[in-house]
């Protein structure tokens, strides 16, 4: 018995020793050739790219259209990592940009120009050094009230409480151009809310107005309507007028009929959007992210993303009131 187990514990040492020999032997090199139909693969940076797009608050357009773009670059430029982050939005975007904590930054025009020149906001930072990469789409300034709050016009808010968006928002600017352009700012109650804690501030009845300001329709403010009988108070044209003899970067323009349920389109001042870079940026990498927004893939990812990305074209993208990174020079003058 002694001799049998012998035997067999030699056999198992034996079986043991030539599995781990074919294991550790070295395999033959195998090389997969690509498919004829497929690309070869793009090379890879030396080093990674991190970018940060500075965006908005949930509720807006920024907020998702932030996470559009990051989503594009990963796909589309090799060895790039990108994350869009929650922010105040304009004002606080521009001095992200600008302080280098981020590489882009969506911002409205009329900010993006203030804080290109040191005015308005930015009077104690000075001139920052942004530029522009693209220009997104126009937003109107959205003034909207509950149907039973007796507010018609922008006159009609003397006395009453009124958010003007979070701040550091270029809606913030935007609803004091409004309302000091009418001459009731200093008649006015204004709070700060973000766009969420605006929408249920109306609802609860702790303010009897808000500002906001993105391309309609916005989910924050289909979220108001869904919920209560709201009213669109017009910026009457003649202070639309007013306020373009002395701030030429806004425009004319309204929310139209059929969003939000409306039956008659809303007179509105209306504001430019601008993808903001820092001067220093790498021109080939401005050059890159433009390439990857305007693939047509991207477009179309982007438009099933938010419908406002339908705005992006190279026309429209390509005019701005502060001038554009030499990486969007350069793309924009191959188109």
């Amino acid at each position: 018995m002694k001799s049998k187990l012998a035997l067999l514990f030699s056999i198992v040492i034996l079986f043991s020793f030539l599995f781990a020999a074919w294991g550790c032997a070295p395999a033959e090199d195998v090389v997969e050739e690509p498919a004829e139909d497929e690309e070869p693969a793009a090379e890879l940076p030396d080093e990674d790219i991190f970018i940060v797009i500075a965006a908005g608050s949930p509720g807006g357009v920024y907020f998702p259209l932030g996470a559009g773009l990051a989503y594009v670059f990963e796909r589309r430029i090799p060895g790039v990592t990108a994350m869009s982050e929650t922010t105040g939005a304009s004002v606080e975007n521009s001095r992200l940009v600008a302080r280098g904590e981020s590489e882009m930054g969506m911002v409205m025009a009329n900010v993006a120009w203030d804080a290109y020149v040191g005015e308005g906001a930015f009077e104690d930072d000075g001139e920052l050094p942004v530029r522009t990469l693209f220009s997104m789409y126009p937003a109107q300034q959205h003034l909207i009230t509950l149907a039973n709050s007796g507010i018609e016009t922008i006159e009609d808010l003397v006395g009453m409480t009124v958010s003007v968006d979070a701040p550091g928002s270029g809606a913030e600017v935007t609803s004091y151009i409004i309302l000091e352009a009418a001459g009731i700012l200093d008649q006015v109650n204004t709070v700060n809310y973000s766009q969420p804690e605006a929408a249920e501030a109306l609802l609860d009845g702790q303010v009897d107005a808000v500002f906001y300001n993105f391309a309609s329709p916005a989910a924050v403010v289909e979220q108001i309507v869904a919920s209560r009988d709201a009213h669109f108070v017009p910026v009457e044209a003649d202070l639309i007028d007013t306020i373009l003899a002395e701030y030429p970067y806004f425009s004319p323009g309204f929310i139209p009929a059929g969003h939000y349920g409306l039956t008659e389109d809303v007179s509105a001042l209306t504001v430019g959007n601008l993808m903001l870079v820092n001067e220093d940026m790498d021109e080939q990498l401005a050059y890159d992210l433009l390439t990857a927004i305007f693939h047509e893939d991207s477009l179309a990812e982007l438009v099933g993303i938010h419908p406002i990305a339908s705005n992006f074209q190279v026309v429209l993208a390509s005019e701005a009131p502060v001038p554009f990174h030499p990486g969007a020079e350069r793309f924009f003058g191959e188109q």
